[in-house]
């Protein structure tokens, strides 16, 4: 029998972060391609008579869930969620996560935030003992960007990391613009020996709106790999 595919593990994944959703609840619905695995099966679920309502990170979710009649309303309608479901570009075993891969990551961030509880869904391939392989991204503000991308460099140098920093681009070579009309800087630092330290001072500079070290939020974590379904943290409500 061949080995499941990385697409047939984030789904498999997605289905068991589904058997923590109950009748009435408002959800978070994340942004990737493993997340929108997540909103195909949640919507398989509503249409077959489950009452959720969800409020998306991206408006490419939100597209993908209102095509599948899933009910959608905005944080400001929802303020307060009871569960978030979505993927990460890499976690370690303290569910530290790096994200924006798809540049979804500020609205990822607050929605995360205001849900009650937090279930980070991938394959086998995202998990890794040390954060960093995958780019770190940044989201700034358009204004000053190129001063905000060499203070970044230079916190970057104080902690002893080195790589490039450069602003993402489009498949086209314009500047990708995230939802909120920022822009993001990819920054390949390599291996990040502190997480912690990073994205604290990452915040503390003027002009980043957001950064990709989800840190402190998943409360829960469901990788799916060639030998079956890991968890860490608790997939029930504590």
């Amino acid at each position: 029998m061949p080995a499941p595919s990385a697409d047939e593990l984030k789904r498999q994944a997605a289905a068991v972060a589904l058997e923590a959703v109950a009748p009435g609840m408002r959800l978070g619905l994340g942004t990737g391609s493993t997340a929108a695995h997540f909103v195909d099966l949640l919507g398989a679920k509503v249409k077959a008579g489950l009452d959720v309502l969800c409020v998306p990170t991206s408006e490419r979710t939100r597209a993908q869930a209102a095509a599948l009649g899933v009910p959608l309303a905005t944080l400001e309608e929802a303020p307060e969620l009871d569960l978030t479901v979505d993927g990460a570009d890499e976690l370690d075993a303290r569910m530290r996560l790096i994200k924006g891969g798809g540049g979804a990551l500020l609205r990822e961030k607050i929605v995360a935030a205001a849900s009650k509880r937090f279930i980070v869904i991938a394959d086998e391939s995202k998990k890794v003992e040390t954060l960093g392989a995958f780019p770190l991204p940044v989201e700034i503000d358009p204004f000053g960007a190129k001063a905000t991308r060499l203070h970044v460099e230079r916190v970057a140098r104080d902690l002893g990391l080195a790589g490039t920093v450069g602003p993402r681009l489009k498949p086209d070579g314009h500047v990708f613009v995230t939802d909120g009309g920022h822009l993001i800087l990819d920054c390949a630092f390599g291996a990040i020996s502190d997480p912690d330290a990073l994205a604290d001072r990452l915040s503390a500079i003027p002009g980043v709106v957001e950064h990709g070290l989800f840190i402190g939020l998943a409360t829960a974590a469901v990788i799916a790999g060639r030998d079956g379904i890991a968890t860490l943290g608790r997939l029930d409500p504590a």
